[in-house]
Parts: C-alpha cells; structure tokens; sequence
C-alpha cells in the first residue's frame, strides 16, 4: 500500500497544474500522480491552438469572451461559472508564464493572438501549433523540480475505494479513500490510500475511433466515478471537430487546428464550392457543432468520404511559421499546402459533459475531485468555445488546490481489503478483446455520431447490452490488464452517451437529433 495526502489521477494540464500548486503549497504533504502512459501522454500534449483568455483589453473585453462563451454554450453554460473563468483566466495564464511555458509574441513583442471559431475577437494564445505540448513540457520540469512529488507512469487506476470496497464502516455518506492500482509492466495490483483524490484523467476519444485524441483517451475516469455512484451528465455532448485529416484506415486522426481557419483557410466541396457560406453567417468561423454538422451534410448529400480545407490563397510564408506541425504533417504525405487541398472530415474531438462538480471541482462524492475534460463544470454547456478547454482545466485545479489548502481533511481510521483475485485466471483471448472494441467503435460511429435518431439510439443501446454482457464476463473471469479495463470503461462511456442521448428531448450545440428538430 502506498499511503499520500493527495492522489492524482492523470499528468495534463489540469493533474499536473493542481500538483504543482499543493506541492509548492505544503512541503510536508506528499502527492502521487498516477498516469497510464509516458508521464506526457495526455489530450494536453495534442492541444494545438492554444488558451483562449483575454489580453487585449483595448479591442477586447471580458464581456465578449463570456458572451461568446454562451452563444457557443446555446443557453445551457452555467453563466456564473462562465465568469468565474473568464475573469480568472489572466491570472493563470500568467502563472503559466512564471512556471516557464513559452507563448508567440508579434514584431511589438507582445502575445501574438490567434482567433477560432466562435470567437468574436483575437485571443488564443499559442506556442507555434503546440500549444498543449508546450504547456506540458513546462509543467512537467516543474514537477521533477519538487521532493515531495511521486510520478507513477505506466501505472492504470482499476477502481476508485469507496464505502462499496469498505464494509467494516458505516455507509452514511459515499467518500473516496484513494484507488487499486495497476503496475503495467509487473502486472500487480496495489492499493494507494489518499486523504483526497483528484481526477484528472481525460477524454473520452477512442470510444469512437475516429478521433483527434490518443489512444490512453477510454474515459477511466468517469467510468471509475460512475461505477463509485458520482453524479454524471451532459455525457451526450460530445463535440465532433470539424477538420481533422482524412485517414481511409480511420484510428487516430492529425488533427488541423481550428486556427487554420482562423489563419483564413477555406472550406470547400471536390467542386470548389465554399459550402459554409450557406450554413451560417461567419461561414468557416461558425462553431464548431455547426461547421460539423454542416460537413456532414455534405458529405451525406454528396457519398463523398471528405471535403477539403483550402490554404493555396494564404501567405505561405506566414503559415508555415504558425502552424509548422501541421505543414510538415502534409508534407510528409504528399499535401504541398500552396497547391493541394488538405483532405478534412470531422471526428471525436471533446466531450462537454462529465463528471458533475462545484466551481471548487467538487465530485458528488466526499474527497473525491475532478478538473479538466473529465468533469462538467457548466463552463461549456451544450458545445465548447474553442480554446476554453485548457482555460477551464488551469482555474478549475487552481479552485481545487485553494479548496483544499483552505480546508482540512478528515482521516478516517479505516482498513483497505487489498485487491482481491483469488480463482481468476489469466486471459489469453486478446483477439475477443480487439473484436469487442472494433465492434463498440463501429457501433458508436454508425449509430451515435454527430446526427442522432431515436431509432438509431435504441438500436445501438441493443447492440450496446450484447457487448456488455460478453466484457463483463471476460472482466470477472480474467486477470486484470489495461485493455481489458479500457474496453469495460469505454462500454460503460458508451452506455452513458447513449442513455443520456435518449432523455434529450431538444437540439442543443453539439447534440443533433432528427427527431427532436422534427418537433
């Protein structure tokens, strides 16, 4: 057993931002972060535009980036969290600076401000095309910088401890004590005990496949929350970016930021035709759930298998210094920018929705907190303002570290069973496993994908409980490894999804349903 004043599950932004601020708080306390992947594999590292927070106070104000905020949110952001972000961001953006995070800046020498869809003004600070990368190498110096932190990579969360796990107490109330943990390279099972734990454990991408997230991207987090009996919702908001680059193999997809867009990128057809300026007013600027939609209209009214984003028009020179990732990604497979359309189509790209937590990013369970793309603050609401993620993930661990710096924890004299696999034998059916996953990503993609019917949604619920059924049984006949807990989480996710579909009875942001605009 490892024993620590906070766990940490999760090593982007938000995980590493409220460690680095405990950490330096209270150099008597020990923080554990447990991570699956390298200790920099997360939705930060693949982050390309950037934070959007207001600098520019001339042209800009915070009343528009809250007001934008809101038209993308389409009347379901929590419009005091919205201000309470917004009006933070400055001050965690600077803290950014001070950790040692490098941002573009102009001739002037001041930040060079990008603009994305939805925005009505310039104010997404980036580092070149690699924003989250940028923001994660700084945090993680900070970190290896720190003695009382402990980094863990490679090592998977199974479950959160609860009352469920602890028989020996009095289940007044649900409280977390910490998590099982999983060594991947040993295969052993230990147990972490916390006085608080903080999720920070991502998106939910690869439930669909065809995503812009990487692979580690299964929804653990919320899976483990939701088996501990969290509050869950908004899980049917998940946001589809509109351009990422076309891979007839599917799997993971190069994302090409939303600030391409904003560089002035054109969306057309395999005719030519600007289809944009049909849908929506700021044509190639509209959000993201309308640029999605749209595409995939498109692409249903023409059986073509993409559109393309068009940059021969831009100044090359320029685009090659703000978007050198994506150029040589384009390069490297034959797409010379100057002359050739990027092949684009939308994929799963964010979830809006997550675990329910309080502007101090406290879960419905005691000691239990969550920041980042894994919780539902009410911040994005229906769709999410491009660039508000990594904005988001900064206030919500500064609430939690100021919360718990506040605020003492109770410890509770209790005994944790260990791990207990006693008769499970080990699985070799890692084709069942593949097989499942295919299935569940395919089901996904067909049946709940940026436009919904009711028809379709029961039909995958269906199909959902057949997959269910036949994971549960390898789950609790096999031992524990990573894929295995992956897939039970990302059917637990598509379960949610599905579910939480069905109770929308109306069109919001990134929810479509044929049936519902029929109404």
């Amino acid at each position: 057993m490892i024993t620590t004043d906070y766990l940490v599950i999760g090593s982007g932004v938000a995980g590493l931002t409220f460690t680095v601020k405990i950490a330096e708080r209270f150099s008597n306390k020990t923080v554990t972060i447990i991570t699956k992947g390298d200790e920099d594999e997360s939705n930060t590292k693949y982050a390309q535009g950037g934070v959007a927070v207001v600098l520019n106070k001339e042209e800009d104000s915070f009343q528009k980036h809250i007001r934008d905020t809101l038209i993308a949110g389409d009347g379901l952001c929590d419009e005091a969290v919205v201000e309470m972000v917004v009006n933070e961001g400055p001050k965690r953006f600077n803290e950014l600076i001070t950790w040692g995070a490098n941002f573009d800046t102009n001739t002037a020498g001041k930040f060079d401000l990008g603009k994305e869809g939805g925005h009505s003004e310039y104010r997404v600070v980036h580092h070149k095309d690699i924003t989250g990368y940028e923001i994660e190498r700084a945090l993680l110096q900070r970190i290896h910088q720190l003695k009382n932190t402990k980094l863990l990579p490679h090592h998977f969360s199974i479950d959160l401890i609860t009352e469920h796990q602890v028989t020996s107490i009095e289940k007044k109330e649900t409280r977390c004590y910490g998590a099982y943990v999983l060594d991947e390279k040993t295969g052993t099972i230990f147990t972490v005990r916390a006085n608080n734990t903080i999720l920070a454990s991502g998106g939910i991408g690869k439930v669909y496949g065809h995503t812009t997230n990487p692979i580690i991207a299964t929804g653990d987090g919320i899976a483990m929350a939701y088996r501990a009996k969290a509050l869950i919702k908004d899980m049917e908001f998940v946001q589809f970016h509109p351009t990422v680059l076309y891979n007839k193999e599917g799997g993971s997809s190069f994302l090409i930021s939303e600030a391409v867009r904003g560089f002035g990128a054109y969306l057309r057809d395999k005719k030519g035709h600007r289809f944009m300026l049909y849908y929506d007013t700021r044509a190639e600027l509209a959000s993201r759930d309308i640029v999605s939609q749209s595409i995939d209209k498109e692409l249903k009214k023409s059986g073509d298998s993409c559109v393309f984003l068009d940059c021969t028009h831009l100044d090359i020179v320029a685009f090659q210094k703000h978007f050198p990732t994506i150029y040589q990604k384009c390069k490297s497979l034959g797409i010379d920018v100057t002359k050739d359309w990027i092949p684009v189509v939308p994929a799963s790209h964010y979830l809006c929705g997550g675990i329910v937590v309080n502007k101090y990013g406290k879960t419905t369970i005691q000691n239990l907190f969550c920041c980042g793309e894994a919780s539902r603050t009410g911040l994005h609401g229906a769709n999410r303002l491009a660039s508000n993620s990594l904005l988001e993930a900064l206030v919500y661990a500064h609430n939690i570290f100021k919360f718990l710096s506040e605020n003492n924890s109770i410890h509770l004299p209790i005994e944790i069973p260990k791990w207990n696999d006693e008769g499970i034998l080990l699985n070799e059916e890692i084709t069942v496993i593949e097989n499942s996953l295919k299935e569940l990503q395919i089901l996904m993609r067909d049946y709940v994908g940026i436009v919904r019917s009711n028809t379709r949604l029961k039909i995958a619920k269906k199909k959902l409980d057949i997959i269910y059924n036949k994971v549960e049984k390898l789950y609790k006949t096999s031992k524990i490894t990573t894929v295995l807990c992956e897939l039970r989480n990302m059917v637990t996710i598509a379960y949610l999804i599905i579910n939480q579909s069905l109770e929308r009875k109306e069109n919001k942001g990134g929810y479509f349903n044929i049936d519902n605009s029929a109404k």
